[in-house]
């Protein structure tokens, strides 16, 4: 493949620590069946052995555009920010290095932003997979709405976007340690980018023992009150007051219940509703496998046994 012109797609992709994930994220991006794509892997100050895993990616596959990266560790969103700034595609996915993505989520993304001149982002539904072979559940999202986006997370963080729109947004928060995609998504409805949804789950988020944001979940409404804080202009007088003094004054005083807005705690309330419908759907299904697989072994050994039973009498007659 001739490496002379722009990529169409940048897939950026940041990794502390996850060497041992990585390649599982490049081969779902060498399986697209969309082909004009660079990669670039940002080593994000990794303690393991991120580098060298990268660069024996990179020498499987020299008919590839992927590059590695290396920088001090700053974050998820500093990395992002230099993935994005040493790439050349006119579209950008971001994409962890514990994730993947289904071998169609480049072409119908690119379809999406190709076709439709005003709009920048393409999002899809997500499916969750653990690393104990538990089937992979596909979790459906809304369609894209500017309020809705207000209110709660509704695009993941691996969506297809425009250049400009990182341009114009100013990157991503590095002082934001979680919650930074939904603060990036918000500054992209700042300034009148639109979003399309594709119902079909291209994304894969990888769900490990801390459970599916956990994080974010815990931190939600300190992390609201950042975002308010950077885009105070889609917020209420109150809601900015109430920002201000999370961010100024006693955080856990203001967290408290009776001191935050309506609309920030009915909201929160509905996000924490979600992520507790994602988290039992997910336990359930935790349940029902190893409980299959039990009784899977359970009619194995019967079956055994039960073999060995006709043939001890087979010899003895």
């Amino acid at each position: 493949m001739s490496h002379g012109s722009d990529p169409v797609v940048s897939v950026v992709i940041p990794c502390h620590d996850y060497a041992r994930y990585l390649p599982d994220a490049v081969s779902s991006v060498l399986a697209q069946t969309f082909r004009d794509w660079e990669l670039v892997v940002v080593d994000d100050g990794s303690t393991d052995d991120t580098a060298e895993v990268a660069q024996g990616l990179i020498a499987r596959h020299p008919d590839r555009r992927i590059r590695l990266v290396r920088r001090d560790n700053a974050g998820v969103s500093a990395a992002r920010n230099t993935g994005i700034e040493a790439s050349a595609g006119r579209y950008i996915l971001p994409l962890d290095a514990d994730d993947v993505i289904a071998p169609t989520m480049l072409e119908k993304t690119v379809a999406v932003l190709d076709g439709a001149p005003g709009t920048a982002i393409a999002s899809t539904d997500v499916f969750t997979f653990t690393d104990d072979d538990l089937p992979p559940q596909a979790m459906p999202l809304p369609a894209y709405s500017r309020e809705l986006m207000l209110q709660r997370l509704i695009m993941f963080y691996c969506s297809l976007y425009r250049r400009e729109a990182w341009q114009t947004v100013g990157g991503y928060d590095e002082s934001m340690r979680a919650g930074e995609d939904w603060d990036f998504w918000i500054g992209c409805v700042e300034h009148g980018f639109d979003a399309h949804h594709i119902h079909e789950p291209l994304f894969g988020a990888r769900n490990k023992d801390t459970g599916l944001h956990l994080e974010a979940a815990e931190n939600d409404l300190a992390i609201r009150a950042r975002i308010v804080a950077n885009h105070p202009g889609l917020f209420k007088p109150i809601t900015r007051g109430w920002a201000h003094a999370v961010l100024s004054q006693d955080a856990e005083a203001c967290l408290r219940d009776e001191h935050v807005p309506d609309d920030i705690l009915t909201r929160a309330a509905e996000m924490d509703q979600f992520l507790g419908a994602v988290m039992a759907l997910q336990r359930t299904t935790r349940v029902q496998y190893y409980h299959i697989q039990r009784l899977e072994k359970a009619l194995a050994e019967r079956s055994d046994t039960a073999a060995m039973e006709v043939g001890t009498r087979l010899s003895s007659s």
